[in-house]
């Protein structure tokens, strides 16, 4: 008899499958005399007895398949030894356990699919998680790709010659110019005025975003040796010689601007659906009014507004509310209703989030202008759900209406040292800042000039 070894080596006694079954075991199949009762063959010494099938010593017991050394016992499948146990299945070192599946080192536990370990299950989460991230990574890939398309439309304008006085750094923020054009041909970068201006100063820590207007009339050094109002600036040089109007006179490190004209903001409101303004009855009265030239100028229709009182608006009647100027507050409240409705336009871009705002990227590409490069504006869109608007206004904070010779009506700051003092403690929290010495000349220019300090 030919000696085996179970999967560990150890001796085993020989399988008897099939060579004497029951049937041929002692006497007959069933017992020695009867078949089911007493000593019959599923009993006692029968087919399921001492020498039966499924008893004791049966065939599915002695040398059978249910016994105490029965083929799926000492030998087969399902005690310790067993095919099912030490070198098969069921039991801790079985083939499904050590070896296997279900054990706590099996094919289903250690690197399979049932237990705490286990394969199937995990791998199929793993397989469902990397195809999550393969979906989201072409997403992004998409969408980058798209914008970037887009944003190769934009009018770019690089500033190659950008004045700061000396000494100035605003650590940890970031300050953009804004300037709003009232182009009736597209002219996006000089030969016109800037209705608005505007400097965007980005905390960078925090998130926070405060938007200061500069007067369009606002007497100020205009960088090539004259003083006039500061909307020249942009017909005479571009956004170039504004951004240096702007650091010259308020000692501002500002290196990049973006230009919009009507349409932006018109194509801007209505792709968010509208947004919300309260409007006086007076306001009224004047948006009708301009909502004639804006239509005529820009082509888009438009509908009166009826009634005062807070409501959404279109693109075209929100353009029409920013250039109200005649109102009391004359440009300085128009100033106000231009952060307003810019602040308005934010929060509804912000609560689109990235992907509700490619639409709008797609839209206004044409109607803007900016030296900003296509990763700092995807850095800038991607990061929208952190900025916050927190606060608005005007500049000059103390300032007097006067006509000054050929420079017209103008809005003269009162002492411009002591308002630019003034900025720096409400962009950047700097108390009692020092003025620099270009801006001090600056100042006592303008006294020497309009005689108001």
């Amino acid at each position: 008899m030919a000696e085996k070894r179970d999967a560990r080596g150890d001796k085993t006694q020989q399988t008897h499958t099939g060579r004497q079954p029951a049937r041929q075991n002692r006497q007959n199949y069933y017992d020695r005399q009867r078949t089911y009762q007493g000593q019959d063959g599923y009993d006692q010494q029968g087919y399921g007895s001492q020498q039966g099938g499924y008893g004791p010593q049966g065939y599915y017991s002695q040398q059978g398949y249910g016994g105490q050394q029965s083929y799926y016992e000492q030998q087969g499948y399902g005690n310790p030894q067993g095919y099912y146990n030490q070198q098969g299945y069921g039991d801790p070192q079985g083939y499904y356990s050590q070896q296997g599946y279900y054990g706590p080192q099996g094919y289903y536990e250690e690197s399979g699919n049932s237990g705490k370990k286990g394969r199937g299950k995990k791998k199929k989460k793993h397989r469902k998680l990397i195809f999550a991230i393969e979906v989201i990574v072409l997403l992004i890939l998409a969408l980058g790709l798209f914008a970037f398309a887009q944003l190769g439309r934009l009018d770019r304008v690089k500033l190659n010659d950008i004045l700061v006085n000396s000494g100035i750094v605003k650590s940890g923020y970031r300050n953009i110019a804004l300037f709003g054009v009232d182009s009736r041909e597209g002219q996006l970068e000089s030969g016109t005025n800037s209705d608005t201006i505007m400097v965007a100063s980005i905390n960078e820590g925090t998130g926070d975003i405060k938007l200061v207007s500069v007067y369009r009339d606002t007497y100020l050094d205009n960088t090539n040796g004259e003083y006039r109002k500061a909307t020249e600036c942009f017909a005479g040089g571009g956004a170039e010689r504004s951004v240096n109007m702007l650091n010259k006179n308020l000692d501002l490190d500002i290196t990049d601007f973006v230009t919009v004209d009507f349409n932006a903001i018109i194509e801007a409101v209505d792709l968010l659906g509208g947004i919300e303004l309260d409007i006086t009855e007076e306001e009224r009265g004047w948006l009708n009014g301009y909502l004639v030239e804006t239509s005529e100028v820009t082509g888009v229709p438009y509908t009166t507004v009826d009634s005062p009182g807070r409501q959404t608006v279109t693109g075209i009647q929100a353009m029409a509310y920013c250039r109200i100027r005649y109102t009391e507050g004359w440009d300085y409240k128009r100033t106000e209703r231009q952060r307003t409705v810019l602040t308005q336009i934010f929060e509804k871009a912000q609560a689109k989030g990235v992907t509700g705002l490619i639409p709008l990227i797609n839209t206004m590409m044409d109607y803007i202008s900016t030296s900003l490069s296509n990763t700092e504006i995807l850095a800038l869109a991607t990061g929208i759900t952190k900025y916050n608007i927190s606060d608005t206004t005007g500049f000059p904070f103390n300032y007097q209406g006067a006509d000054i010779g050929s420079a017209g009506d103008c809005v003269v700051p009162v002492n411009l040292a002591a308002n630019v003092t003034e900025l720096h403690r409400y962009l950047f929290g700097e108390e009692n800042y020092t003025p620099s010495q270009t801006v001090q000349e600056i100042s006592n220019q303008i006294i020497a000039n309009t005689g108001i300090q």
